[in-house]
């Protein structure tokens, strides 16, 4: 039976993760958490080996994703090397700190932060645009299918030090760090949506390789459960990715705002009174 749900929850967190470019993990781990304290049905979860198949899970999910947005070529490669190269000391720091935390303690936090970035993402229409990131950086154009030329664009240093800390709290919640390059891409280096969960995806396979090497080498990954979980999420990132193809830009912020408030109040929710 727990065969079954891993494989249905693989599958899931790859099509919604490379929906909105979040990775998967941010679905995996609270689903999983779940399902396997709380009702018993995965025997043996912790927040290390569940960080563990997380990770694992999304080398698959982050590749069947980057080769689906390959082929329409909505991926800024340049950006995504960028980011994966500034997150990787942050990973194996997050990853060393994970083995410390306990389960409360991981639910509170990692559900704090889906909240605050889903408030960000809520509140994106009222802010006015953040142009200071892209004059004072590197600017890009992005023209879209509908013919609309979107201008975007950073500052090395700041993309740089954000890829950091972005690092840390993969590596810490197994998250894939597309949870938070996503938010920040769109509301501060004024990416378009499908240019920012495409580029996420490549940074999401790439930090998860050197991410599965820190919780390898500590322990945390339940082998056995990752026989179902990586070809559900591989074919999930592809199916995903292509879905994301079929979604206007403003459907798809909205997809992902919903996606971390609803599993940020269930993971706040388990961190105090689970």
């Amino acid at each position: 039976m727990e065969f079954l749900l891993l494989a249905l929850i693989g599958l899931a967190s790859g099509v919604i993760g490379s929906i909105a470019g979040l990775g998967g993990g941010t679905i995996l781990v609270p689903v999983t958490l779940f399902i396997g304290l709380n009702l018993g049905m995965i025997p043996d979860i912790t927040p290390q080996s569940v960080v563990g198949l997380s990770v694992i899970m999304m080398i698959a999910n982050g590749l069947g994703s980057t080769v689906t947005y390959m082929k329409v070529k909505t991926i800024d490669y340049r950006s995504a090397i960028l980011f994966f190269g500034a997150s990787i000391p942050g990973i194996v720091l997050g990853a060393y700190i994970n083995k410390g935390l306990d389960i409360k303690s991981f639910n509170l936090y990692f559900g704090i932060l889906l909240i605050v970035l889903s408030v960000l993402l809520l509140t994106r229409k009222y802010l006015k645009p953040i142009q200071w990131f892209v004059e004072h950086g590197k600017q890009m154009k992005f023209t879209d299918p509908q013919g609309q030329t979107h201008i975007y664009g950073y500052p090395i240093w700041f993309a740089v030090l954000l890829s950091l800390f972005i690092g840390f709290t993969s590596g810490l919640f197994g998250i894939g760090g597309g949870t938070m390059i996503v938010p920040a891409m769109i509301l501060l280096f004024l990416f378009p949506p499908h240019v920012a969960v495409a580029t996420s995806m490549l940074m999401v396979f790439l930090s998860a390789v050197v991410n599965s090497v820190s919780h390898i080498s500590l322990g945390h990954v339940p082998w056995l459960y990752t026989i179902p979980v990586v070809p559900g999420a591989y074919f999930g990132g592809m199916l995903g990715a292509y879905l994301n193809g079929k979604l206007k830009s403003d459907t798809l912020v909205v997809v992902i705002r919903i996606i971390l408030l609803v599993f940020g109040l269930r993971s706040i929710y388990e961190g105090i009174w689970g």
